[in-house]
């Protein structure tokens, strides 16, 4: 399998990845300014066909993340759509492709004002994505000594590049102690908040449980989806709500 894509669409236009290229003077490169999505699109080998995951939520995702950024998304909702379908259908990809639909911020001065006026570039990269062996045997776990970024510095409600760098804090200091899984991360008042890429929940008492969007984590379009799925196929209760730490370790089990 091929390291990298055959084909990106960079900027409005499907080019070969040797293409691709931002400049060193972009505010994405110089201070992570960004916003993005990553969405999976599962292959259906009787149809032979990819089926994008929740569009439409994805979509409104991004463009509220780029509202709180002061972005103006040059692109429309359609327009991103169907870019999504050309650069899948350009590498045809026969498996599960997880892709990164990123908008981010160009060259031009610091504090640019107003959004209309800050330059704005777009890329779609996708990558093969095949379930790991993970999903069914576990991973191992722990508590990480970072606190999750907090909606009044650096909002964990907007999906951008530079809050991974407090993922990435997290997830080094849980290899350097041993850990091969993700950590889990809290927030400023010590309540569990969730792992450096997914949120948590945990299953105590016959409850799903797992931490209210106000606990700085991401609005994840996954976790609607389990709660939902819990709720109404598999008749679980669900609980929203604060969780402390120690309750981590009388949980039935946990997942991200």
């Amino acid at each position: 399998m091929e390291a990298h894509p055959k084909f990106v669409w960079f900027d409005g236009a499907v080019v070969p990845w040797e293409q691709a290229n931002v400049h060193v003077s972009t505010a994405t490169v110089l201070r992570g300014a960004n916003v993005f999505e990553g969405v999976r699109a599962y292959w259906n080998a009787d149809e032979r066909e990819l089926f994008i995951f929740r569009n439409d939520e994805h979509m409104a995702r991004l463009r509220n993340s780029a509202k709180i950024m002061r972005m103006a998304v040059p692109w429309t909702k359609d327009e991103l759509t169907r870019a999504q379908v050309e650069v899948l259908r350009a590498n045809a990809f026969e498996g599960t492709v997880w892709f990164r639909l990123s908008l981010y911020v160009g060259e031009g001065e610091d504090h640019i004002w107003p959004p209309e006026q800050v330059p704005v570039g777009g890329f779609i990269l996708p990558r093969l994505a095949p379930h790991l062996p993970r999903i069914t045997e576990g991973v191992d776990t722990c508590i990480s000594t970072w606190t999750r970024i907090a909606d009044t510095s650096v909002p964990p409600r907007v999906k951008a590049g530079a809050n991974y760098h407090n993922s990435r804090l997290a997830v080094m200091e849980a290899r350097t102690n041993g850990f091969a899984g993700q950590p889990i991360l809290l927030n400023e008042r010590g309540k569990v908040s969730e792992g450096p890429g997914a949120c948590f929940c945990m299953i105590r008492d016959g409850a799903l449980i797992t931490p209210p969007v106000t606990a700085n984590i991401l609005e994840s379009i996954t976790r609607a989806t389990v709660l939902e799925l819990a709720r109404d196929a598999l008749k679980l209760k669900v609980e929203e709500r604060e969780i402390d730490r120690t309750e981590l370790y009388v949980a039935d089990e946990g997942f991200f």
